[in-house]
């Protein structure tokens, strides 16, 4: 299977094998329209999975979460895999050998990860509601009015996840899984937290797959930023497929110190999210919709942000409208971005977000009743 890469979406179009429809708004790389996989979905997913197939074998890792009913039950995330004798886990960091379960990395002792000092303030997805960025949480989660200009966020790359996104802006993290390098244990992380640090961020690939090494690295360094009494704000990014217990402490970490978690929620439809992420979103709007109670304990600076990427083809209006009646219904004022589409990847054949989706997506939002609405990657936005 070859990939194509996109040069004139006004004049290039692709066909969906399902329908037949022409469109250039269809990824050829995926074989299918959006409504196909929604309406159709057990003949249009077949179709997506050879996509994921090339890239997952690209990367020595499993095609789909295995389920033997004699394997090991991880219990990491959404996936909850079952792994057989000899195999491995769709994350590739975890294996049955002999009948044990062995986690190669994401534990406190070993997480598979790259990681830099990130000036404040950042580009994050939440920087807009971030007290490291704005006058929101001072005193109490800040030292600073305003943006903490001469601090760092100590930013963690994750190099695995539970996901398989074809549009992955970050793809080369699977990288980092086929090697199973560079790793660094909790502690030797929080070694790189001095007095210019304020705030830590997990983001990847996902740190859904290695929240025992996350954890432990946030609880070590809120202990370490005691000695000189500065903020240790928390934060995770992430599509969070991670089991409840898991996601339950982090949340607890990133409310006591000022911190957020940031829900990526790629899509309303299971099968689209299956047919673009290779997993189920269940699992994610399950935990969103619990996670709304820390809203309400510490509604400013806000615990719980959520994103979507408004994919041009799959990911649109109606998608966003969705979402955002499932956020407003949880609490209106959790914040909500709406992030640019960059071609690349595997889904590198279809074109940027236009002004007109993202415009049109911001006001379906706010119709759903959502007060703090922002579109993120503005540079991005094409004229189309």
């Amino acid at each position: 299977m070859s990939f194509r890469v996109f040069e004139n979406f006004k004049t290039t179009l692709s066909t969906c094998k399902v329908c037949g429809k022409e469109s250039p708004l269809i990824s050829e790389n995926l074989g299918v329209c959006r409504k196909c996989i929604i309406k159709n979905p057990e003949e249009a997913l077949p179709h997506t999975f050879k996509a994921h197939r090339v890239s997952r074998l690209k990367f020595n890792l499993p095609e789909t979460p295995p389920n033997d009913k004699n394997g090991i039950l991880c219990g990491m995330c959404v996936n909850n895999c079952k792994i057989p004798e000899g195999e491995k886990g769709y994350c590739g960091l975890v294996a049955n050998k002999e009948g044990k379960l062995i986690r190669y990395a994401g534990t406190p002792a070993k997480g598979l990860l790259e990681w830099y000092y990130d000036p404040l303030p950042t580009n994050c997805v939440a920087a807009w509601v971030c007290p490291g960025c704005t006058s929101l949480g001072f005193p109490k989660y800040t030292n600073a009015r305003g943006p903490e200009y001469g601090k760092v966020n100590l930013a963690v790359f994750y190099g695995a996840c539970s996901f398989d996104c074809l549009f992955c802006q970050n793809w080369h993290y699977r990288e980092n899984t086929n090697k199973l390098e560079p790793t660094l244990s909790a502690k030797n992380l929080v070694e790189k937290c001095t007095n210019r640090v304020s705030c830590i961020c997990y983001f990847g690939g996902d740190p859904s797959v290695q929240m025992p090494h996350s954890i432990k690295t946030a609880e070590l360094a809120i202990e370490k930023a005691k000695e000189w009494k500065g903020p240790m704000r928390i934060c995770w990014e992430t599509n969070g497929s991670m089991n409840w217990p898991l996601l339950e402490k982090a949340a607890q970490l990133a409310l006591q110190t000022g911190g957020n978690i940031k829900f990526d929620l790629k899509t309303w439809s299971e099968p689209l999210n299956i047919a673009l992420c290779g997993a189920s979103n269940q699992k994610t709007l399950e935990n969103f919709q619990k996670l709304g109670k820390i809203f309400e304990e510490r509604p400013k600076p806000p615990p719980l942000i959520a994103s979507t990427l408004l994919i041009p083809g799959y990911v649109e209006v109606e998608e966003v409208e969705k979402i955002a009646n499932f956020i407003a219904n949880i609490n209106p004022e959790i914040p909500y971005s709406l992030l640019a589409f960059y071609p690349t990847y595997i889904m590198n054949d279809i074109p940027t977000t236009s002004k007109k989706l993202a415009f049109e997506s911001t006001e379906a939002a706010k119709k759903a009743g959502l007060i703090n609405v922002k579109i993120g990657n503005i540079h991005l936005l094409a004229d189309y």
